[in-house]
Parts: structure tokens; C-alpha cells; sequence
């Protein structure tokens, strides 16, 4: 194989023939010839298994260019609860994160590979052989009765099994059984002659490599496209498009200045579709995603990390299925996948390994059980507002209004939601699958609406217990000295005249937050009757004390609703800035628990940007809104005693006062960091459009992720769109990145077609320059080169110049398909 041992005596002879020049002519000879010998016989080791050579334990081949390499390695880890399995594989040999690209044994892992070995067997097949079983784990089951053969790994990654004495007769390549990964020089699609079909899957789930749900092939319909499929199913959730002679038209990275060729292949023998590098160099993959995506990286030197060109579908909730039955997915929330009111996750474990399929069950059956007499039910409904319905609805015709269609759904045990609307009633059975959320301006479109979901009795009670089980805690609270006490305090919390001051740890000042009680909330907010907006984590109420209007933040999921209860008190009980919102007090509730605000009557900045019927913010406003957020980060960042890092700055948490004031407001994702440490390792959170890149390698993190997000939101102040939604130019089908289309406009000088078109051109060009400026070094790839928010200020105030940014890596990738695969 070649190791550091192999080369000790090659040293001795090369030391020794320097020594005894007295003999120069005749070591010197001999020592070539030897040299020579080595050398081959160690390349030769180094990429080719032969008949009593086999590759054990951290035994591994290298393709001659050093590109790729085969050997076992491991998944999971020791420390976890996770099995350590081990599989024979090859993986990227200069990338220093393991990146397998074919598994041999995705379906049977070792549990030591120390008693396996890969080796040629008598019938002249590679195998995985137990030696303490001697038992076969894998083979290439390939038509040979003879070991005249070797196994090579080529420098395009291809492991091939030939015949020793005629290289060109190939009896089994892994090309040819793909598994996850879609290398250059690989085909996807079919030999006629054999019926083989070269299709991708995806993995189970991050750690088990079995073959899991969803395939990319050909499409075996006929025509010149490649779709995404469930495994084995004939309904795909996603086309490429018909091949054009070029690239295939839902793919248009394809279409730009790229660094691959691209052929696809129809004749007698053949159907497939190749791609090939240009600069062999190139480190690229192209990879079905256990979460049903396809998904293209290019590996960067640079930053020393996977750059994702594209995926497809580029919506994660447009994956079939991919969270599994009664789960909402969100594409602009993190987690995607979230269980339905009155369900709880399946497999917790194979959520945390990125496989949601299995999605969620009931907390508590359905009761099912009609009385004859009125043919009611005592299963109840939730409604689920603002949803893209679940696919394979049934119409019944016969229900003309809601009550009949709830009716109609109740009177048939296997029901299990409806809806009524403009189309009529739909009612739908057993599983519902592929419900996604959706903004509630968009439910005029045809597949959007309310969902009413049914629960049983008991579960939607449930709803309602915290305000019956108060009233049964302070009662039975008399009759005990513990419950007692309990009463007393809540008592004195009754009281809402006395404002008692709730200092938080790591307190400055103690600043005062006043603890409420439900009763005094529901009273407040007349039940909870007047819904503000609903979020990630739960629903805002407006609310009246008797000197202030107020916001009640519920959190409606119990277990992140409490971490992030407890993240938000604590942040806001130690920062006070008038660009940061006020917290006013907090609740805890038997089911819930609640933060109350400050009121802001002009609401959310997304409020005012996004919809066509938005009240228009003119340009004074909206540099002033941007000016304030990039001071209200920067005393997070740059002025409180412990650094925080807010992590979800978004249009969505910045409030508006009375006067358009801007306040950075929800803080559940906050992160702390001490002034004596510079980085934070963390879980990914924040919402998908506005997270750096750190946040996607899972390096540790600093106050630049904020900056990153900040420079998105600038955007969209500016322009009045989501930088997420992307647009086709004019030119046909170049799918265009708003932020990218600002890069190319910055260095031409065109700024001005950038803006918000409801502006009518009534704005200072100088600014928007300006601030397009700060938004392109804010979101730059590397977090050395953005700015410090501190630094945004001064260049917004106009105390500092900028020089035109570079357009960042990323950008320039999904701009004109440059790295697609």
C-alpha cells in the first residue's frame, strides 16, 4: 500500500549509495534499479487490489491522481447512542471532511471491520469477507469463475473489477451501481441490452447509509428528462425538464458559464445522461439528499468547505412527503418539519439524523363515536389556517355548506380533516401528507386555505385546561400548607397594582419585569380574542392594561416554547436601547407560556414591504428603519456586557412604533458570548434566506452571522421583495438571485432599477448606493470580510466610505450556474 514503514530501506540504500563513492558507478546503477522497482510495485499497491493482496483494517487505495480513495470507514460516533457502524467505501481523499460517494455495504455494516477484509476470491469476485465467520458481507457478483483478475480505483472515482491480463475486458464497476452520489464521467440512466438502470438514492438517514426513500433516474415514461421520485413509485414529485440539446430547462445552472460538459446519450445500446469537468481539478459532487432533494456542491480551497450550487426542488417543502404524515412543513422556519396540534414525533431519533418521513402520531385516539340520535360526534376540529391542502382529497358534492361538510367527515371513522371553501368540500382519510405552510396572503391560490383537523374531545379540552385547572389548583390549594403557599403567591400576583421587579441572573441594574397570572392575561387581552400575527413559536394578542396597550407573545409549543421562554426573559431582562423592544412582564401557565411587549401599532416590517396593498414606506423611512436596526445590533453586539448574538434577524422581528421606530424584537434564538471568547459553537438556527454560511458548515459562530442576515434584510428594505424569490430574465430561462442581480448592478452603475418600483424613483440615489454598498460586504462568504455592525452605523451616518465589494463566491455561483453539476 505505501506507508512511512515501506521507505525506510529505500533511505538506507539512498544514504549507503552516497557514502561508498568509491563504488559510485556500481551502487548508483543499482540503486536506480531498485528505486525503479519500488516505485512501481508501490503505485501499483497503492490503486489496485490483486489475488492475495487484500486491503484490511485502515488498508485503503488511492485513484494514481490522489483524488479519491477506498477503504472502511465509520458512521456514528462512540459517544453517542448511535450504533458505530462500519462500511467499505470511497470518499474524497484530499477533502479533509469525509464525503463517501459510493457504499459498498450500505444495507449490511460491519460492526468491526477489524475481522473483514476486502479481497479477490476464489471465483476471481471482489468481496467484504468476515474472516471470524468467514462468511461473504458483499460482492460484485460479477460472471467470472476465475481469479485472474485485480480491482482498480480510477482516478474518476470508478472502482472496476478486470480481467489481469486484458484491461478492456471490465466484468464490475461501481459506475454502474451508483448509490447516493452522481460523479463526473458517471451515466445516469440504462443499458437497453442488459435493462440495467443507473439510478441514484438517497441514504436512510445521516449515519445509517442503507437505501432510503426517494431516487433520481430517467424518466422511464420515455421522455428526455430526469425526475425524483419515492423509491419505486411511478408519480415523480419533481421533472428536469425535456433535455433542449444544451441542458434541461428546469435546471438553468446548467445553462450559464460552467466548469462541466454535459451530454445525454439515446441510441441502440444506451439512454443516459453524463456530465464531465473541464479542469480536473474541480472537486464536485452531485448528491440525492436523504431529505429528497438533489443537491450539487463544488468544494472550496479557499474556505475549505462544501459550496451547494443547487436544489432541486428548490422549495424543501416540495419534497413528496418529506415530513411525514400530520406535520406542517415551513420553508422559512427551522426545523422544516413540525408536528400538527395534538401530535407528537414518532422517532425522535430519526429526526435528529434528518430523516422527518416518519412524521407524527397522535397524542390521544379518536373517540369515534356518534350518538344516533343527533349523528354528532365527540371528536372535535382545530382549524389550521393559511395551509397548502394535503393532496388526494375526496369532493363531496353533496355538502353545500362547512356544517355539512364537518358532518359529512365526523359521520366516517376513518376522516380525519376537511375543508370548505370556493371549491366546495374536501374530506380526507387516514394519513394527510405534504401539508405546507403558507403566507396568508397566498391562499388564493387554488390549493390553499383552512384545515380543519380532527381531534378527539379530550385532546382539544386540552386547549382549555390551563384556565379550569388554575381555578382547581387555588382550591385545593386551601386544604394544604404546600398548595397553600402556592395560593399566597399567586395572591400577591393578583395584584396588579404592585409591580414587583423580577431580577434575571446576570442582571444590569435589575431591571423590573412584572410576573402576571393567566387569569390577568385572558382579562387583558379579552380571552385572547384580537390575534396580531402568529409565528415559528406561537401567536401575538394585543392587550390592555389600564395605563398601556400591550402584545402577548403565547408559546405554543411546549417543549421549544420553553427554551426559548426562558432564552427571551433572559435577554431582554438585561438590554435596554430604543431600537430593541421593551419586554414589559412574562407568564407561566400550566400549558403555556407567555411574554408580554410593549404594543407596536405599526406592526412588522414585512407587513409593510411584502404585500401589494402594503402602506408604502417612502425612502427617508425606510434608511431611517435600516439606521436603527444596524444600531440596535450593534449595542447587541458591541455594548452590552456579554456579546448577543440574535441569530433570526429577519423583516418579520422588526416592530414598528408609532413613529416607524425600529425595534429588533425576538430573542428566543439569542446567543450569548462572553467578551473573553470570540466564537460560539452551536445548533443551526435562524430562518433559510438569511443565514450565513458558517451556519450551514456548522463551524463556531460570532457576531458576523448577524451582519450576514443584516445585509440580507437591507435588501429587502430597499428593493420592497424577498431576495428569495427569484426571477427569470428577459432573455428566457436564467433564473436569477435578487442579490446577485444588486452585485452586477453595483459594478455597472445602475443602481437606481434596483429599488423599490412603488418608490416611482423619489429617493436619494446616493443613499441607495450607500446602502447597497454596506448590504454586499455585509454578505460576503467570508466573515473576516464583512463588516462589524458597530462600522455599518458609521457608513450609514456617511462617516465612512466603501469601496465596491467583490461579488461573494456563493453569490457568483448561484448566479449563472458557474459551478453547476
Amino acid at each position: 500500500m505505501g506507508s512511512s514503514n515501506d521507505i525506510k530501506p529505500l533511505d538506507k540504500l539512498r544514504l549507503s549509495s552516497q557514502t561508498n563513492r568509491g563504488s559510485a558507478w556500481l551502487h548508483q546503477d543499482l540503486y536506480i534499479f531498485l528505486a525503479s522497482l519500488y516505485i512501481l510495485s508501490c503505485c501499483s499497491a497503492m490503486d489496485t487490489i490483486a489475488p492475495g493482496q487484500p486491503l484490511v483494517g485502515k488498508d485503503r487505495l488511492v485513484s494514481s491522481n490522489g483524488k479519491f480513495a477506498l477503504g472502511f470507514f465509520e458512521s456514528g460516533s462512540k459517544s453517542s447512542q448511535n450504533t458505530l457502524n462500519w462500511y467499505l467505501g470511497i470518499w474524497f481523499n484530499r477533502v479533509p471532511k469525509l464525503t463517501p460517494v459510493w457504499v459498498a455495504n450500505g444495507d449490511n455494516p460491519l460492526t468491526d471491520h477489524t475481522s473483514s477484509e476486502l479481497t479477490i476470491s476464489d471465483n476471481g469476485n471482489l468481496v467484504i469477507l468476515n474472516q471470524a465467520t468467514n462468511s461473504i458481507v458483499w460482492s460484485t457478483q460479477a460472471k467470472t469463475i476465475t481469479n485472474n483478475t485485480v480491482a482498480i480505483l480510477l482516478n474518476s472515482g470508478n472502482l472496476i473489477l478486470q480481467n489481469s491480463t486484458n484491461s478492456s475486458n471490465v466484468l464490475w464497476q461501481s459506475f454502474d451501481y451508483p448509490t447516493d452520489t452522481f460523479l463526473p464521467g458517471a451515466k445516469l440512466g440504462w443499458d437497453k441490452a442488459t435493462g440495467l438502470n443507473r439510478r441514484i438514492v438517497s441514504r436512510k438517514n445521516l449515519i445509517d447509509l442503507a437505501p432510503g426513500r426517494y431516487s433520481e433516474e430517467l424518466d422511464p415514461g420515455g421522455p428526455n428528462q430526469y425526475i425524483i421520485t419515492l423509491l419505486n413509485s411511478t408519480i415523480p414529485y419533481w421533472f428536469s425538464g425535456i433535455w433542449n440539446g444544451e441542458y434541461f430547462p428546469l435546471v438553468p445552472e446548467m445553462s450559464g458559464a460552467k466548469l462541466f460538459n454535459f451530454t445525454f446519450v439515446n441510441n441502440d445500446q444506451e439512454k443516459y445522461f453524463t456530465y464531465n469537468s473541464l479542469d480536473e481539478t474541480t472537486v464536485a459532487r452531485h448528491v440525492m439528499d436523504v431529505s429528497g432533494q438533489v443537491q450539487a456542491f463544488i468544494w472550496l480551497e479557499s474556505s475549505q468547505d462544501w459550496l451547494m450550487n443547487y436544489a432541486q426542488p428548490r422549495a424543501r417543502c416540495d419534497v413528496y412527503a418529506g415530513c411525514g404524515p400530520f406535520t406542517i412543513c415551513n420553508d422559512n422556519e427551522l426545523p422544516h418539519c413540525n408536528c400538527m396540534k395534538g401530535f407528537f414525533i414518532r422517532s425522535p431519533k430519526n429526526w435528529d439524523l434528518g430523516d422527518q418521513t416518519d412524521g407524527c402520531i397522535r397524542n390521544t385516539p379518536l373517540n369515534c363515536v356518534n350518538t344516533k340520535s343527533t349523528g354528532s360526534s365527540i371528536d372535535k376540529f382545530y382549524s389550521i389556517q393559511c395551509v397548502r391542502l394535503p393532496h388526494n382529497a375526496y369532493n363531496i358534492e353533496a355538502a353545500t355548506s362547512a356544517g355539512k361538510c364537518e358532518t359529512v367527515c365526523l359521520s366516517n371513522c376513518s376522516c380525519t380533516a376537511y375543508s370548505y371553501g370556493n371549491g366546495g368540500c374536501f374530506v380526507w382519510h387516514n394519513e394527510l401528507l405534504n401539508v405546507k405552510q403558507q403566507q396568508c396572503d397566498d391562499t388564493t391560490n387554488i390549493n390553499g386555505g383552512t384545515l380543519y383537523l380532527r381531534l378527539a374531545a379530550k385532546e382539544e379540552q386540552s386547549r382549555k385546561k390551563h384556565v379550569r385547572g388554575k381555578t382547581i389548583a387555588i382550591s385545593l390549594g386551601v386544604s394544604s400548607a404546600i398548595m397553600f403557599s402556592l395560593a399566597l403567591v399567586l395572591m400577591i400576583w393578583w395584584n396588579k397594582k404592585k409591580r414587583y421587579s423580577f431580577t434575571l441572573n446576570n442582571a444590569q441594574g435589575g431591571n423590573g419585569i412584572i410576573p402576571f397570572t393567566y387569569t390577568d392575561l385572558q382579562r387583558a387581552t379579552k380571552s385572547f380574542s384580537e390575534k396580531l400575527g402568529e409565528g415559528g413559536f406561537g401567536s401575538v394578542f394585543k392587550g390592555f392594561l389600564s395605563d398601556s396597550t400591550i402584545a402577548v407573545k403565547r408559546l405554543d409549543r411546549v417543549h421549544q416554547g420553553e427554551k426559548q421562554f426562558r432564552a427571551e426573559v433572559s435577554s431582554l431582562g438585561l438590554i435596554q436601547h430604543i431600537n430593541l423592544i421593551k419586554l414589559i412582564g412574562f407568564c407561566c401557565s400550566s400549558n403555556n407560556r407567555y411574554l408580554v411587549y410593549e404594543y407596536m401599532p405599526n406592526h412588522s416590517l414585512d407587513k409593510h414591504l411584502f404585500p401589494s396593498n402594503a402602506n408604502i414606506l417612502n425612502w427617508d423611512t425606510r434608511y431611517q428603519i435600516a439606521l436603527g436596526v444596524a444600531r440596535g445590533l450593534a449595542y447587541l453586539h458591541e455594548s452590552c456586557r456579554d456579546c448577543i448574538i440574535h441569530c433570526d434577524v429577519k423583516p418579520e422581528n422588526i416592530l414598528l412604533d408609532e413613529l416607524f421606530i425600529p425595534k429588533i424584537a425576538d430573542f428566543g434564538m439569542a446567543k450569548f458570548l462572553q467578551r473573553d471568547f470570540s466564537r460560539a459553537l452551536t445548533t443551526m438556527r435562524g430562518t433559510i434566506g438569511y443565514l450565513a454560511p458558517e451556519w450551514i458548515s456548522g463551524v463556531a459562530i460570532t457576531p458576523k452571522v448577524d451582519v450576514y442576515s443584516y445585509g440580507m434584510l437591507l435588501l429587502e428594505i430597499i428593493s420592497g421583495r424577498r431576495n428569495s424569490h427569484g426571477e427569470h430574465t428577459a432573455t428566457g430561462d436564467d433564473y436569477t438571485y435578487f442579490p446577485v442581480q444588486v452585485a452586477r448592478k453595483l459594478l455597472v452603475g445602475d443602481v437606481a432599477s434596483m429599488v423599490d418600483h412603488k418608490l416611482h424613483g423619489d429617493v436619494n440615489l446616493k443613499e441607495v448606493e450607500r446602502a447597497f454598498k454596506v448590504a454586499c460586504w455585509c454578505i460576503q462568504d467570508k466573515e473576516v470580510d464583512r463588516p462589524m455592525m458597530g462600522e455599518v452605523v458609521k457608513i450609514l451616518e456617511g462617516l465612512i466610505e466603501l469601496a465596491m465589494p467583490p461579488m461573494p463566491r456563493l453569490l457568483q455561483a448561484i448566479a449563472g450556474g458557474s459551478y453547476a453539476v
